[in-house]
């Protein structure tokens, strides 16, 4: 799951919020590419998966799930791997901020944007459909306490927990998640994606139903055109554990994918041990 979330989000830098004529030339899982206004390396992740990683640390340590930890964890992996991707003003509330407290104090969490959904994946791991809604409820309200930042988070997470559980077949994915979450899940996402949570969460849906293996589902989150990292972190984290989508990502994205601290064996190790049963 954290592997290929970041994979998603790497290779999805290269191409968000860029011209069409950007994505068609180049989305063709060759190569991690360098986004034409951005920063960040090529083959480097962003937010998504960084804050990923804190929410996936909370639930490996078992510490409980208060918003002070989970607030005390997004400070700390930040402090520790400070790096682009991270929305302007709330990369440098992150440098101020010292601790989870003053987090909490000082966030002004009315966003329905899509940090809380970016960051929901790994919350599937939890045994039932409420305990997975509850905690991820209490992660997202911390930035996102809105109705809308709310259920994309909620739905973002029950996407990872149905294919975890292996609840269902994926062509109904959506109908599940409208038994669960308030939102029209089961409408097809056409073209841009804009920074919604909803609108992230609708566009992954979509691409992880129509698709059968993991290079069409990355090129398909891509071809949206917009946020599309995000796009292609929630549908990739989802898609990993799915019985009916073949894991075929390219051996070049996976070898290329950074290994620094926190990259590529971390995730590995992580992994691994988020997937015990709780």
């Amino acid at each position: 799951m954290l592997l290929e979330l970041a994979i998603g989000d790497a290779y999805g830098a290269g191409f968000e919020f860029a011209e069409p004529d950007i994505i068609k030339q180049h989305n063709n899982l060759s190569q991690y590419i360098q986004h034409p206004r951005h920063k960040i390396q090529p083959g480097c992740y962003t937010d998504d998966t960084q804050m990923s990683l804190a929410i996936a640390e909370i639930i490996v340590s078992k510490q409980p799930w208060t918003p002070e930890n989970l607030a005390n964890k997004f400070v700390e992996v930040f402090k520790r791997d400070p790096r682009e991707g991270y929305a302007g003003k709330f990369y440098q509330f992150l440098q101020k901020i010292e601790t989870g407290q003053q987090f909490l104090e000082q966030m002004i969490g009315k966003s329905d944007k899509s940090g809380a959904a970016m960051r929901a994946a790994p919350i599937g791991i939890f045994p039932t459909p409420q305990k997975v809604i509850q905690n991820c409820t209490i992660q997202a309200a911390i930035t996102h306490n809105t109705p809308d930042g709310i259920n994309a988070a909620c739905a973002a997470a029950l996407m990872s927990h149905y294919f975890l559980y292996n609840l269902g077949e994926k062509k109904d994915l959506a109908k599940f998640l409208e038994t669960q979450i308030s939102g029209n899940w089961t409408e097809t996402w056409q073209g841009e994606v804009d920074t919604k949570g909803i609108s992230c969460v609708k566009a992954a849906i979509t691409a992880v139903t129509r698709n059968n293996n993991m290079s069409e589902l990355l090129k398909d989150c891509i071809n949206f055109t917009g946020d599309v990292d995000t796009v292609a972190a929630i549908a990739l984290a989802a898609a990993a554990s799915s019985q009916e989508i073949e894991q075929n990502l390219p051996q070049h994205l996976i070898t290329n994918l950074e290994n620094k601290t926190y990259g590529k064996d971390y995730l590995i190790n992580l992994n691994k041990k988020l997937l015990n049963p709780l």
